[in-house]
C-alpha cells in the first residue's frame, strides 16, 4: 500500500484531530492514528474511547488498505520537514511504515489496524443544523464555567436544552453559572443532553474561520458532528443535570450599570491585594458610586478604588471571588453590563447590555462571606 501527499497538508489534517489522543491512553493502540486509504481518499482517525475525530485528505494513490501509525513520531517528523511531497510506503504484513522524501527515509513501526477500536455507530434519532460561528460562540460562552470535579460528572460538561423556540446552553461549577440562549437554533422535538468539556474544546478549536454549516446528530448515548472534511463522535455524559432554573434569583431590585472594561481593569488591580486563598473582594455600592476593595490580613496589604456608575437600589456591600468575576468579564463581549443583586448572601446576576439579536445571556455568581473589616 502506497500513497503520495504534501507534508504540510498531511500535518495540517493530523494537527486538527491530534488533541483527541490522551497522554496515557487506556490501551496502547490509542497512541496511534488510524490511516484508511481508499484510492485518492485518506481517512485519518484519532480516538480516546470517549471521543473519536476523523478527517479526510486527498492523496495520490490507487491502492486501498489501512494501518495504525504512532501519532507523536509521525507528527514530529512532518513538523521538521520543509514543504514537499512525501511518499508513504506500508507493508501490510509487517505493518512497517516508511516515509520517503526528496533526500531521506524514515521508518516507523506501525501496528495492526484491526486492534484500533471501531468508532461507535450513532443511531441518529435526532438532528439539527447550525452555523459554525453560532456553535463556536455557544461553546466559548459557557465552557469556561464547567466544573473540573470528577465527583460531579454532570457539571463537567455543558448542558444543552434543545427546543422549538430556542436552544439553551448551561454551564456551572457550583460557584458560578452561565445560561446562554440562542433564538436561531431550534429543534422540532425538545430534548436535553450533556456534552463533555474535552469534546467541546476539540470541536471549538477545529471549527473553520469561515462560516460553515455544522450537522449535529444525537442518539441516547452519543453525539455526532460533521462539517467540511471533519467528523466527530463523542459519548454524552449520562447523568442528571442540577435544576439550574431554581438557582437563578428572580427578584433583584439593586441594579448597577457599569462599563465592562473599567470594572475589569479595576478588579485586576484590586485582586492583587486580595487573600491568595479566597480571592475575596468587596463591592460597596451607593448612588452613583461603586467602591471596590480588598485586604489580605496575613500580609497587611489592602487596596481600594472608586468607580462612577449608575446604581439604583439600597446601599449595600457584597463580597465576591475576584478570580471568578475576572474570568466571567473576560469572556463577555459587551461594552456595558448590569449587575443585579438582592441581598449580600444571594447570588448576583451579570447581564450584558450589547448582544446579538439572536442571543440572550445571563451569568450568575455566588457571593462570599465578607470579613468584617471596614
Amino acid at each position: 500500500m502506497k500513497f503520495v501527499v504534501s507534508s504540510s497538508e498531511l500535518l495540517k489534517h493530523l494537527a486538527t484531530i491530534s488533541g483527541v489522543i490522551a497522554n496515557n491512553p487506556i490501551v496502547p493502540i490509542l497512541e496511534n492514528f488510524l490511516l484508511q486509504l481508499d484510492g485518492t481518499n485518506l481517512t485519518i482517525t484519532a480516538s480516546d474511547m470517549q471521543t473519536v475525530m476523523m478527517t479526510e485528505a486527498q492523496v495520490e494513490s490507487s491502492d486501498s488498505g489501512s494501518i495504525a501509525v504512532p501519532a507523536k513520531l509521525l507528527m514530529d517528523t512532518l513538523r521538521s520537514l520543509p514543504e514537499q511531497p512525501v511518499t508513504v510506503n506500508i507493508d501490510e504484513e509487517t505493518f512497517g511504515t516508511e516515509l520517503v522524501t526528496s533526500n531521506g527515509r524514515y521508518k516507523l513501526a506501525g501496528e495492526n489496524p484491526m486492534d484500533f477500536p471501531r468508532a461507535p455507530e450513532v443511531n441518529r434519532n435526532f438532528s439539527i443544523e447550525l452555523d459554525s460561528d453560532v456553535l463556536g460562540a455557544s461553546i466559548a460562552n459557557t465552557i469556561f464555567a464547567t466544573s473540573s470535579d470528577d465527583l460531579r460528572p454532570a457539571m463537567t460538561g455543558v448542558y444543552v436544552q434543545l427546543g422549538a423556540d430556542h436552544t439553551t446552553f448551561v454551564a456551572t461549577d457550583g460557584h458560578r453559572l452561565i445560561r446562554y440562549r440562542r433564538e436561531d437554533v431550534k429543534a422540532e422535538n425538545a430534548t436535553t443532553l450533556i456534552l463533555p468539556r474535552k469534546a467541546l474544546n476539540l470541536l471549538k478549536s477545529s471549527l473553520p474561520t469561515e462560516v460553515t454549516l455544522v450537522k449535529a446528530e444525537f442518539s441516547n448515548s452519543n453525539a455526532f458532528f460533521s462539517f467540511g472534511n471533519i467528523k466527530m463522535i463523542c459519548r454524552l455524559i449520562d447523568e442528571r443535570y442540577p435544576d439550574y432554573e431554581n438557582v437563578i434569583p428572580q427578584n433583584n431590585p439593586n441594579k448597577l450599570k457599569i462599563e465592562r472594561t473599567a470594572l475589569l481593569n479595576t478588579l485586576k488591580r484590586i485582586s492583587i491585594y486580595s487573600n491568595k486563598t479566597t480571592h475575596q473582594i468587596r463591592l460597596k455600592m451607593a448612588e452613583g458610586e461603586l467602591e471596590i476593595s480588598a485586604e489580605d490580613l496575613d500580609y497587611s496589604n489592602e487596596a481600594n478604588e472608586r468607580l462612577t456608575c449608575e446604581y439604583a437600589g439600597d446601599a449595600m456591600e457584597i463580597g465576591f471571588n475576584a478570580k471568578f468575576l475576572i474570568e466571567m468579564l473576560n469572556n463577555l463581549n459587551t461594552d456595558n453590563l448590569t449587575l443585579e443583586m438582592s441581598q449580600p448572601n444571594r447570588a448576583g446576576l451579570i447581564i450584558p447590555e450589547d448582544k446579538d439579536e439572536n442571543e440572550d445571556m445571563l451569568m450568575l455568581v455566588m457571593p462570599v462571606m465578607l470579613n468584617n473589616y471596614s
